[in-house]
């Protein structure tokens, strides 16, 4: 380990029991926003506490058997022989567990989100993925032990969606989540199909973080345009007797929200200002981004939405990943809400990319 690596260890090994005086004074627990983010800091920090004191043991047991080894001579050289080389290969798994520690995290990755799903190029069979794709989401949301809530849905003709939004709650949503952000294709033979010919549609999904209030951008009331109207479709009979939808158009951008899955209007208003902070931010992002010009093989959570990142083969029951060249042959599993096997890996992708960039400035 480098001593500029170590030296960041410690530095957070010090943060960690500074965290830890901090939460046992009486006044913190007063104060329910600051003892919340001082214990997702301790939280956080304590892997690096519990690596960096196992690390350190385990030099210490290297330094014996190499000893040992040094002083021995048959059987027991051997046997300290073995011992050093099995020390030596789990320092090297602990360094590189306390390097990932170090790497810069993302800020929206304990946040809820907004996951919008679009039908695009396919028109019936667009929508009908749409709702494979919201299945397989909801399935994997149930799995995590997130709540999902949708706020607003338009139904396909034929089944599926055209266009749905619902919004995910739970422990690292979006850190999870990002990874599904822009262009899903499906390669199958439609039911509507008679010469059983593979047709080619796609869907758009955005995962937008929802912001905090110390994060949101600030949006004038004036420039806002707010709309009720009656929800429709699924929800029961109560909401064809009220207005109790909301549409609101941010006027500056053009954009426009709705959410009509609540009873109450106050609830639908809320809701739907939450989902335009989001976007509004993702716009911001986006465009912070262009002006950066960052350019990764891998593009994961960049708000790109033409961008292909996977395609659903039925007839072979294959997912292709295209952003790492990824290939499983199990899409039906996948779809069933099995999704770990496809985000792990984007996830180790994304960290080797970030502790090669963490070395080469050491």
């Amino acid at each position: 380990m480098s001593p500029q690596v170590r030296r960041r260890l410690e530095a957070l090994r010090d943060r960690h029991h500074e965290v830890a005086l901090l939460l046992s004074q009486p006044e913190v627990h007063d104060t329910p926003d600051a003892f919340q983010r001082l214990s997702r800091e301790y939280a956080q920090l304590d892997a690096v506490d519990q690596g960096l004191a196992r690390y350190e043991r385990l030099e210490r047991e290297q330094t014996a058997a190499r000893s040992m080894f040094e002083q021995e001579q048959g059987e027991l050289r051997d046997m300290a022989r073995a011992e050093l080389q099995d020390i030596e290969a789990q320092l090297a798994g602990c360094e590189e567990q306390l390097l990932f520690e170090l790497l810069p995290r993302d800020p929206d990755d304990d946040h809820n989100i907004f996951l919008e799903i679009r039908a695009g190029t396919g028109g019936d069979e667009a929508a009908l993925f749409a709702g494979d794709l919201f299945r397989m989401y909801a399935r994997y949301a149930e799995t995590r032990g997130w709540r999902l809530e949708v706020l607003s849905q338009n139904p396909g003709e034929k089944g599926g969606f055209k266009e749905i939004i619902a919004r995910l709650e739970g422990e690292s949503v979006y850190q999870r989540m990002k990874y599904e952000a822009g262009t899903h294709r499906v390669q199958r033979v439609p039911e509507t199909e008679a010469q059983g010919r593979i047709h080619t549609s796609a869907c758009t999904v955005a995962v937008l973080p929802e912001q905090a209030d110390v994060d949101a951008i600030e949006i004038n009331p004036a420039e806002l345009k707010i709309d009720t109207f009656r929800a429709s479709g699924a929800g029961g009979q109560h909401v064809n007797k009220t207005d109790s939808a909301i549409r609101i158009t941010h006027l500056p951008t053009g954009t426009v929200v709705e959410c009509q899955d609540e009873r109450s209007q106050h609830k639908n208003r809320a809701r739907a200002l939450g989902l335009l902070q989001a976007r509004l931010q993702d716009a911001e992002r986006a465009k912070a981004s262009a002006q950066q010009a960052e350019s990764r093989r891998l593009q994961v959570g960049s708000g790109d939405r033409s961008q292909r990142i996977r395609t659903y083969n039925f007839p072979q029951g294959r997912l292709t990943d295209h952003r790492i060249n990824l290939t499983l042959y199990q899409l039906e599993e996948i779809l069933e809400g099995d999704l770990d096997p496809v985000i792990e890996p984007l996830l180790r992708e994304q960290r080797a990319g970030q502790l090669q960039d963490l070395l080469g400035s050491d």
